[in-house]
């Protein structure tokens, strides 16, 4: 046996042994670590709790926001090298949502990309809690996650916080406003398809037509865009816009108009399932497919105005936020622009509205609007300040409601009576 091929080996196994017990140390995530993080609904506060067992990890969390706090169990935990992996799974609007972790262990931190489907990306420090300093344990529970009670409607986002400002800017509509008269005229619904070049397939848009639609006269068009959860049925689903507008019609208080509902999610499979923070790409993508496809396939099909003085583009949530950064960002087409509770899609300030006097000279009504219970008003509240900042003329309209159905159906019945005169 040559000894000195002997010693080589032996001190390579050493130094072998000694690297992989480096990256054991290196990625102990065994214990709670705890973060903060400021996002668009507000600060996060999360305290992670991991146990690990031969490179895999389980635990959980406990995720704060304003005086709202949820514990989620965490899924697919790892740890390869420094580097730990792990899933969160959050429920938003009856569906789930897949958040990806993947952070790198030092001794007493991990620095945490956080990845919200194709929707949000954030940087994220997490400090691990002494054990002398650590908070006693919360009761043992046997309640599976899914025996939790849920959030109500407006639990979505951050603590509402009221400025002098956020109030009404007019009523409410009357009670009765939503519910079909049968004596009156009724308008008519049509599921329409139309060939997408921007997606490469045939898409789908209901379509109301008012009582008395006649190819003999010109309509003005409202597109009215759906949530992230929602497709080109939601409105009518939830919110019933031919009945709203059927009897604001029968009231003379809206100009009779042609109202599309395309679906905002621009991708081959457009339906709202698994992880729909994943097609968040897709509603940027329909910015094209609106312009494009949905606008030229109703102008060749109905009889419209085609002008920008004669279509309006609003929508709830992330349809909000879409009708704000598609709006705004081609007032050569839309000369009305409503956004009802929209999301943290919202383009930022400066790019949503990049020339002031622009914007004040083009647009006739630029509606904003959110519930004073709904999590996500800080970001219509940001952009209210903003548009009075530049002297940007606008509606600022603060409610009693949430993230919910009222609040859609409400500013839908009053945005529509103030589009097309």
């Amino acid at each position: 046996m040559n000894p000195k091929k002997t010693s080589m080996s032996i001190l390579a196994a050493a130094l072998s042994w000694l690297l992989a017990l480096a990256a054991a140390r290196a990625a102990d995530v065994s214990g709670q670590w705890r973060a903060e993080f400021d996002t668009q609904i507000g600060l996060q506060k999360y305290l992670y709790t991991f146990q690990l067992n031969e490179g895999k990890v389980t635990g959980k969390a406990t995720a704060e926001v304003g005086d709202q706090k949820r514990e989620v169990e965490l899924k697919e935990g790892k740890v390869a090298g420094d580097t730990l992996t792990f899933v969160e799974l959050f429920k938003f609007q009856d569906n789930e949502v897949r958040i990806e972790y993947t952070g790198k262990v030092s001794e007493n931190e991990i620095k945490f990309t956080r990845k919200v489907g194709d929707f949000a990306t954030e940087e994220l420090v997490a400090k691990r809690v002494q054990a002398a300093a650590a908070p006693a344990a919360a009761s043992p529970t046997n309640a599976a996650a899914g025996d939790r009670p849920r959030r109500g409607p407006g639990g979505f986002g951050g603590p509402v916080v009221l400025g002098p400002d956020d109030k009404p800017a007019f009523a409410d509509p009357p009670a009765g406003f939503d519910v079909k008269r049968e004596s009156i005229a009724h308008g008519q619904l049509e599921m329409m398809e139309y060939d997408s070049k921007t997606v490469g397939t045939r898409r789908k848009m209901l379509v109301y037509t008012p009582p008395g639609y006649s190819a003999d006269r010109k309509y003005p068009v409202l597109y009215l865009l759906h949530g992230i959860g929602g497709d080109e049925t939601e409105w009518q689903r939830f919110a019933t816009p031919e009945i709203i507008l059927d009897n604001l019609l029968a009231d003379k208080k809206v100009v009779p108009m042609i109202v599309v509902m395309p679906n905002g999610r621009a991708q081959t499979n457009d339906r709202a399932e698994g992880d729909i923070f994943r097609g968040a790409r897709a509603f940027e993508n329909f910015e094209q497919d609106l312009l494009k496809d949905v606008i030229p396939a109703i102008e060749a099909r109905y009889s419209v105005q085609a002008d920008r003085e004669h279509r309006a583009l609003a929508g709830l949530s992330m349809g909000g936020g879409q009708s704000l950064n598609f709006g705004l960002g081609h007032l050569d087409t839309f000369a009305w622009v409503g956004a009802f509770s929209p999301a943290p899609n919202t383009k930022p300030l400066e790019q949503l509205v990049p020339d002031p006097a622009a914007a004040t000279r083009q647009l006739k009504l630029l509606w904003l609007s959110c519930g004073n219970k709904d999590g996500l008003i800080r970001i219509t509240q940001g952009v209210h300040a903003y548009l009075k900042e530049k002297n940007v003329p606008h509606i600022w309209h603060v409610d009693g409601n949430a993230h919910d159905t009222p609040e859609w159906k409400n500013n839908l019945c009053l945005f529509s009576q103030r589009i097309f005169r």
